[in-house]
């Protein structure tokens, strides 16, 4: 492989990130420490309870322009805006004859996508911590994409963890 190669893997750059100390996780010892309020660790702490963000399943339906790479690109960035987000990176591929995969990395995590135009069918996640709102994403893609038929599931992530280290802690 050449060197642009690697770079355009990420292979090599450095970010100013160091590796962190994941042998220690979470513990029934550490857990106070999660669940403190003015935590400034982006987990969420919302109607009594505790998760590291909401991820949204969102399946656009009878929809148009889910073949476009510049038109799921402007819905990625229009997201990132409207639910107060901060894009890192973008990437589409556009596959043959059909359908576009992508993914907007985040601060705050991930959206991404993959369709099928050819049914009208979009699969998107959006995942988003902190102060972000996620949901204001759904609004942004029944516009991009023409259609008022979209599914939602929305899972709190990590929140079964802290419940069930809660339940050991107390045990």
């Amino acid at each position: 492989m050449t060197d642009a190669n690697l770079f355009q893997l990420g292979i090599g750059l450095e970010t100013g990130a160091h590796e962190e100390d994941t042998a220690r996780g979470l513990t029934a010892a550490n857990l106070d420490s999660v669940l403190e309020s003015d935590r400034e660790d982006h987990f969420i702490r919302r109607d009594g309870k505790v998760f590291a963000g909401t991820h949204l399943i969102i399946e656009v339906i009878k929809c148009t322009g889910l073949d476009c790479e510049d038109r799921i690109q402007t819905a990625f960035r229009r997201i990132v805006e409207v639910c107060g987000a901060t894009l890192l990176h973008i990437h589409t591929h556009k596959f043959s004859p059909q359908g576009v995969s992508g993914v907007a990395v985040l601060a705050e995590s991930h959206i991404s996508v993959h369709t099928w135009p050819e049914i009208g069918y979009g699969a998107f996640d959006v995942f988003m911590c902190g102060d972000a709102e996620p949901w204001k994403a759904v609004d942004v893609l029944k516009e991009a994409f023409e259609t008022p038929t979209v599914d939602v599931r929305e899972l709190l992530r990590g929140e079964e963890m802290i419940a069930r280290m809660s339940k050991e802690a107390a045990a």
